[in-house]
């Protein structure tokens, strides 16, 4: 025999995975229509439903030809992994199909599109609730060390529990004792930094100052050329304007306008 030959009869063909045995549980046939639906799934790629012996979902083969007959797969009782599993009683139980797939699905894709516009997608958290600060804790940026002090004394002198000697302080006075430690400790800090940003502030307002004077010398003498122009313009429509048939208060006021106009010129032109 040809070895290409004898190769193709020994090589086992790929099979597709189902259940094989014909044993038939002693558990009467299982009713589809008397489940739940919600106990079952019809759909082709996920075909199975609740086993009633032990409450698990359990593959359904179905018969591909007259002989097979539809029925639960082989299961266990137990958890995936564990030792010496229990078959359940369920296992190669008949199932009938009375139930027709395509009103079962389109009953499904109906109950879903009610469901998702029943229901919101959007998840509404509720906000975190913050503890209020204290007075001091709001006041301490604004203070220095000397406020702090004052602020202290202040309490001490109204507070009945300050006041005891050789006790302990209330908890405002022992947090403005420690506001005013903490202003004392980092004053020197604090000063330093003010004076640097002062610095900083007045060399930035120089700066945009000498900026405009530079911005303004590069246009100046375009604008006083502009302005000069605009001058020159008015006075030769002013001019136009002056003849006999004015009279004599006309006459007066555009010889004034005249006059300030050709002293603006003048000043202009400088």
């Amino acid at each position: 025999m040809p070895a290409r030959l004898r190769e193709i009869e020994t090589t086992a063909r790929p099979r597709q995975r189902r259940t094989r045995s014909r044993a038939v549980s002693d558990l009467p046939a299982l009713v589809i229509s008397s489940l739940q639906p919600h106990e079952y799934d019809l759909r082709p790629a996920c075909l199975s439903l609740v086993c009633p012996s032990c409450r698990t979902w359990v593959p359904i083969h179905v018969a591909a030809t007259s002989k097979a007959k539809t029925k639960l797969v082989v299961h266990h009782t137990n958890k995936a992994g564990t030792k010496d599993p229990r078959r359940c009683r369920g296992s190669f139980r008949l199932v009938v199909l009375d139930v027709d797939i395509e009103r079962w699905r389109r009953r499904l894709e109906e109950g879903v599109a009610q469901t998702d516009g029943r229901r919101s997608k959007r998840v509404m958290r509720k906000p975190r609730m913050t503890v209020a600060p204290a007075v001091t804790q709001i006041v301490a940026p604004l203070l220095d060390a000397k406020a702090a002090l004052r602020l202290y004394q202040s309490h001490c002198q109204g507070c009945v529990v300050c006041q005891r000697p050789g006790r302990s302080r209330c908890t405002d006075g022992a947090r403005l004792a420690h506001l005013f430690a903490h202003k004392q400790r980092t004053e020197p800090a604090r000063r330093a930094a003010l004076t640097v940003r002062e610095e900083q502030e007045e060399q930035r307002e120089q700066g945009l100052w000498l900026l405009r004077e530079l911005q303004w010398a590069s246009t100046a003498d375009s604008v006083r050329r502009a302005d000069v122009q605009r001058v020159h313009d008015a006075l030769e429509a002013t001019l136009q304007q002056y003849g006999p048939h004015l009279g004599p208060f006309e006459r007066a006021d555009l010889l004034s306008t005249i006059t300030l106009l050709a002293t603006k010129a003048e000043q202009l032109s400088r």
